[in-house]
This record gives structure tokens, C-alpha cells and sequence, in this order.
């Protein structure tokens, strides 16, 4: 049984503007430090963003409506702590404490991800899908359901009716879809809006990737200053999730979908 929403799903959105917050934050600084919430709805848009990168209000209404739409922006921007600031001084360690978990997909997982990405490439709008066994349940904004019924003709579409979604329907924040994100390697940490020194970050994509590579479930555990997890050195892992995000073309896109 899994669940996918799309990247116009609310949560998506301010997993998306948090994601653009950081892509930003890596243009002015390559050894930036960034950790960003994102709640939206219905009009509006609260920011929060530790960071040692300076933000404009203009630089960051630019992203939200480019993202959202031309919401009313309330802003706070702070310096990172200086402890936890110093705590990467001269060297990149583990920049949390955390467990973490990486599970091979299954069967089901993909053929949702597959599905949810078909749908979304004809109905770019807000959506949400299930798929249990057999039972797909779609949950489509924006689209006519005898439509939909023509391409998955045993799904249960749009059971209240059609409708509109988006943030004027629902409010959405950060973090909130990780089951989406990260199917059964879900864990304690979140994987957007920080930058890669965060272990929610590049230990989630480490502990993911290595889980598909080896076909076993790995769990790994970390106290914020390690300098090696895993039996690697942290600065090692780093490096792998930088390339992984890079690949997939950065936080912003990496947010659209999650890691499958």
C-alpha cells in the first residue's frame, strides 16, 4: 500500500519553494548552511529560513510566485545558530543527531510513482493517488473523471466529485508527504528545505540509494559531529547526495517528487 501526491499537491508546493530557498542559498555560497519552513494557503505564505546566506523579500517573493502564485509573503530570515554553525568549521561533520532508514522499492511503489507521473503529465494540477493491492484510488483537481475512467477504467476516481485543489482549497508545509517522498524508508528527518551538511538530508539519500543498490534494508544512526557514519567518512556522503541532487537538477526538482 503506498500513496504519491504530485508536485502541485499543496505540501508539494511548500516543499518546492523551500527547495528553490536552497538552490538559492548554493548560488550565492558552495558551503552554504540553509534550513527553511514553508507553510501555505489560502492567500498566504510564511517563511522561516535559518541561514548564513542573506535573502532579499524580493528574491524570495520572485520564487513563491513563480511556484505558488502571487501570495502575501510574511518572511523571517535569522543567522544560523553559531554553535551549530561552528560545528562544521574547517571540516564537514554530521550536521545532526538522527536514525535513518533505507528500504528497497517494492513492486507496488513503483508502479504508483509510474502512474502518478503519467497522470500529472496531462493534469499538471494538484492530485493525489493510492495504490493498494489491485485498488488504485486517483484523486485528480482540475480534471474530468469519465476522462480519466477511459485510461484506468477499474480505478476509483474522484469519489467526492470533481474538483479544484491547489492552495486555496487546502494548506501546505514542509516536510509533510515524507511517506511520499521516501515510501518505507521513512524516518525521523526531513529531506527539504536543508542544506547537504544536514544528516535528514544526505544520510536519507545514501540510506535510499544504497538500500536499491544492495536489495537489503539498511539503518544507520549518527550523533551530530561524526565525522564518519557507516563506516565512510561523513564528508564522503555528502558528496555522493551532492550528486545526486545535481543529477536530478537540485533541491527545487529533487522536492517535485521526492526519491522515486
Amino acid at each position: 500500500m503506498i500513496e504519491k501526491v504530485n508536485p502541485s499537491h499543496p505540501d508539494k508546493v511548500a516543499d518546492r519553494i523551500a527547495g528553490a530557498l536552497v538552490d538559492l542559498a548554493y548560488s550565492k555560497n558552495d558551503n552554504c548552511k540553509i534550513a527553511v519552513e514553508v507553510l501555505i494557503g489560502h492567500g498566504n505564505c510564511h517563511i522561516i529560513a535559518e541561514t548564513s546566506e542573506n535573502f532579499t523579500e524580493n528574491e524570495v517573493q520572485k520564487i513563491v510566485n513563480r511556484i505558488a502564485g502571487p501570495l502575501k509573503l510574511d518572511l523571517n530570515v535569522v543567522k544560523q545558530d553559531i554553535h551549530l554553525a561552528a560545528n562544521q568549521t574547517n571540516q564537514i561533520r554530521c550536521g545532526d543527531n538522527g536514525i535513518f532508514k533505507g528500504v528497497p522499492l517494492t513492486k507496488e511503489q513503483k508502479e504508483l510513482s509510474k502512474i502518478a507521473r503519467e497522470i500529472y503529465s496531462k493534469y499538471p494540477f494538484d492530485g493525489k493517488y493510492i495504490l493498494d493491492n489491485d485498488k488504485l484510488i486517483i484523486c485528480q483537481s482540475n480534471a474530468k473523471t469519465d476522462d480519466l475512467k477511459t485510461i484506468y477504467p477499474d480505478a476509483v476516481i474522484n469519489p467526492l466529485g470533481e474538483w479544484t485543489g491547489g492552495t486555496d482549497v487546502d494548506s501546505g508545509a514542509t516536510n509533510r508527504k515524507l511517506g511520499s517522498d521516501m515510501a518505507d524508508s521513512i524516518t525521523g528527518g526531513g529531506l527539504h528545505g536543508k542544506d547537504l551538511s544536514k544528516a535528514d538530508v544526505s544520510i536519507n539519500i545514501y540510506a535510499f540509494k544504497k538500500a536499491q543498490e544492495t536489495g537489503e534494508v539498511v539503518k544507520i544512526s549518527c550523533a551530530i559531529g561524526d565525522e564518519f557514519v557507516d563506516n565512510l567518512p561523513y564528508s564522503s556522503i555528502v558528496s555522493e547526495a551532492k550528486e545526486y541532487i545535481k543529477s536530478i537538477g537540485g533541491f527545487e526538482k529533487f522536492a517535485e517528487w521526492g526519491l522515486f
